[in-house]
């Protein structure tokens, strides 16, 4: 995804607030073998981008002053209660580098899952998204998880994920998370209704 952004000189709280007034979002640059750069973005085109997945978990392709930049989102704040983006972060990236970002899991053919079609089971999604390790153009959009062979009693965990070429998930040592657990229901058998008790006759 590409992201237009220009280079500002003024920089303090003052100079943020007539940013935010004039419908701007300021920012910075920060990585590289470069100081951090100042930055502004237009806010309406940056908010309608931040509802974009893959703006999140992709390298963009971002024009500063009219030159190419390759950067990652890193960090964005949100007004309190208004939908204003406040500032943003983003990470200059080298193409030669590993970088480290977090990538949505995308689920798939869980209906058709003998967990789900024989079992009527529940499925949870435990975790949406996990970090990755590798060089920038190895970095996938997302990672698909594959349920169709998900059974009724089994859960399945990071490790179990195949990941694309290049890309190592981030764990701790030995730390393998579920990302998928199944339950099943328990239907209870209705018990018989007690005979009611047999009425005595008149004398």
């Amino acid at each position: 995804m590409k992201v237009v952004a220009n280079t500002r000189s003024a920089q303090g709280s003052g100079a943020s607030r007539r940013l935010r007034r004039a419908a701007k979002v300021p920012g910075i640059i920060y990585g590289g073998r470069v100081e951090p750069t100042a930055i502004e973005l237009d806010h309406n085109a940056l908010f309608h981008a931040l509802r974009v997945e893959k703006f999140h978990a992709s390298v963009l392709d971002m024009e500063l002053d009219g030159k190419p930049e390759q950067v990652l989102l890193r960090d964005v704040q949100w007004h309190p209660y208004k939908q204003q983006v406040m500032h943003i972060d983003f990470q200059r990236v080298a193409p030669d580098q590993k970088i480290t970002l977090k990538v949505p899991l995308h689920f798939t053919n869980q209906e058709i899952s003998p967990a789900v079609k024989l079992s009527a089971a529940i499925v949870s999604h435990v975790i949406t998204e996990i970090t990755v390790s590798c060089l920038p153009a190895h970095l996938p959009e997302y990672i698909e998880v594959d349920l169709s062979n998900l059974t009724p009693g089994h859960s399945v965990h990071i490790g179990d994920i195949p990941m694309p070429e290049g890309v190592t998930a981030v764990l701790r040592s030995k730390e393998n998370p579920a990302i998928v657990t199944v339950t099943v229901p328990v239907v209870e058998e209705e018990k018989p209704a007690a005979a009611a008790p047999a009425k005595k006759g008149k004398k």
